[in-house]
């Protein structure tokens, strides 16, 4: 399977994020706040219409955070969310409503995103009634069409969510937003707890909907393999921040920053070293509500000098075209 060509980069992206934020509140026994955990701290990147950005990086570095505060799940703090050319950070409720069909996402979990009570027919029909605008006939319409679409047949819209397998709940969280013809979609860790062969086939079925419904994907994964396939940018991210992106076989094949080649380090190949031979990043995360002055990996870095402890590094060019690294030393 070839990853996506992807659009070339428009004057006006589809989706900017410019300086957002989102920290969470840390309180004691009795409730007063004694701190915050910065789990988006100052993060920007523009997604060009037509492309497959992924989003990786450790368990809790805040890659679901991004996308849920981009969906409007948590409020951002500060910073710009521009979609279609619209500021819909600063939205309330009503005015995210209008923008909610043409931006969707897929939870980790589609089953849970599920009414176990309800029968797939009216899980996929909710939606539909809930944004209006179309007749009972269309709405049945378009509901075969996307079932077809996302390969099931038509009778399984008379099934309950228990009574599919982990693939085909997949498919029908895809088809229950594909209903509102969205234009971007946040994939949250699309692959997780399927078999290999399931999985193949359910990213096939991503870049054929890509194809067929012109859509941009925010695809948040932690499996690199399945990045390196389907996505044409990648963002890195560590304890809330980018700390490298640029386009995929330029990170993988060149990484800058040394958080991004520990994590190529890790990846399992067959018939060369193994893992444990190469792969040199120790320790855990700094604590999010502590962090370390200047850079914020330095403390699990090889290369760290006083300069890292002094100055947080920028997200800057190292000379590649659209590659950015936050490292004193990436050249």
């Amino acid at each position: 399977m070839n990853k996506s060509s992807g659009a070339p980069p428009v004057q006006e992206p589809i989706l900017e994020i410019s300086d957002l934020r989102r920290y969470f509140p840390v309180r004691n026994v009795i409730g007063r706040r004694v701190g915050w955990l910065k789990a988006l701290d100052d993060v920007s990147f523009d997604v060009a219409s037509g492309e497959t950005l992924a989003v990786v990086g450790e368990s809790g570095c805040g890659k679901s955070t991004l996308g849920k505060t981009i969906m409007g799940i948590h409020r951002s703090m500060a910073g710009t969310i521009r979609f279609q050319g619209q500021e819909i950070g600063t939205m309330r409720a009503a005015e995210r409503r209008e923008v909610g069909g043409r931006l969707q996402y897929v939870y980790q979990d589609p089953g849970a995103s599920l009414d176990p009570r309800w029968k797939i027919h009216r899980s996929l029909h909710e939606p539909l009634i809930i944004h209006g605008g179309l007749r009972r006939a269309e709405r049945e319409e378009r509901v075969r069409d996307i079932l077809h679409a996302v390969g099931l047949p038509a009778t399984h819209a008379d099934l309950y969510p228990h009574e599919l397998s982990g693939g085909q709940q997949r498919r029908v969280g895809l088809a229950r937003i594909l209903t509102l013809h969205p234009s971007l979609v946040i994939l949250d860790e699309p692959t997780s707890g399927l078999d290999v062969s399931v999985q193949a086939t359910v990213l096939k079925l991503f870049r054929s909907l890509q194809q067929r419904f012109s859509l941009t994907y925010l695809f948040i994964s932690h499996d690199l393999s399945v990045v390196r396939m389907m996505c044409d940018r990648v963002a890195v991210m560590y304890l809330g921040r980018i700390v490298e992106i640029g386009q995929t076989e330029a990170i993988f094949q060149n990484p800058k920053h040394p958080y991004t080649q520990s994590l190529l380090a890790a990846i399992p190949r067959i018939g060369e070293k193994r893992v444990t031979e190469d792969f040199w990043l120790e320790g855990e995360p700094p604590d999010a509500v502590n962090l370390p002055s200047g850079c914020r990996f330095r403390n699990r870095c090889p290369r760290a000098a006083a300069v890292c402890a002094e100055t947080e590094p920028a997200l800057a060019k190292t000379g590649a075209a659209e590659h950015a690294a936050a490292c004193h030393f990436a050249a």
